[in-house]
């Protein structure tokens, strides 16, 4: 059992981390069209649709790079009375959170599944150059269940080991 989990762990690894090089490629591909855009009206010549392109990109940024957030725990966690509460409850209120963000991405998932549908259903587009927004939402999508995915995964990892091994509640770190 532990060679499957092993397994399927490591192939989730590799699917965050191939998200959130597409969400460093979609930052710089916003960061090269801001710099296009803002030379040529220097000269006058202004890129014709930078809003849409870094709109339509912001979204791959910010969903792609979420799975590789929370694998790394980097997720805002208020821990003001993380001290005082014992160990399992500390290790129950982490897996509830991870719980609670599994369902809201799985539902971010679905509902940029319809979202996507009514888009080319509509054939809806932005507004200056008509990017169609389905494949983005499409992506958003396929983002978010990954990023619930690794959450679901993380929770079951947790459960597997003893809560006994869960680490002890610590001191506030030094900036």
């Amino acid at each position: 059992m532990s060679h499957i989990l092993t397994h399927v762990t490591r192939m989730l690894d590799r699917l965050v981390s191939l998200s959130s090089i597409i969400g460093t490629l979609a930052l710089i591909f916003i960061v090269l069209v801001t710099l296009v855009d803002v030379t040529g009206r220097l000269f006058g010549f202004p890129l014709t649709g930078a809003q849409d392109l870094s709109e339509m990109t912001m979204v791959i940024v910010v969903f792609g790079g979420m799975a590789l957030c929370d694998k790394q725990g980097g997720n805002i966690a208020v821990d003001i009375f993380e001290d005082k509460f014992p160990r399992k409850m500390n290790f129950f209120l982490d897996i509830a959170g991870w719980v609670i963000g599994c369902a809201i991405f799985t539902a971010i998932g679905y509902t940029m599944i319809g979202a996507a549908e009514i888009s080319e259903l509509l054939n809806l587009s932005s507004n200056i150059i008509g990017i169609p927004k389905g494949p983005f939402q499409y992506a958003v999508a396929f983002f978010a269940f990954l990023t619930a995915l690794a959450m679901f995964a993380r929770i079951v990892t947790t459960l597997l080991s003893p809560w006994n091994r869960y680490p002890a509640p610590h001191g506030e770190e030094d900036l």
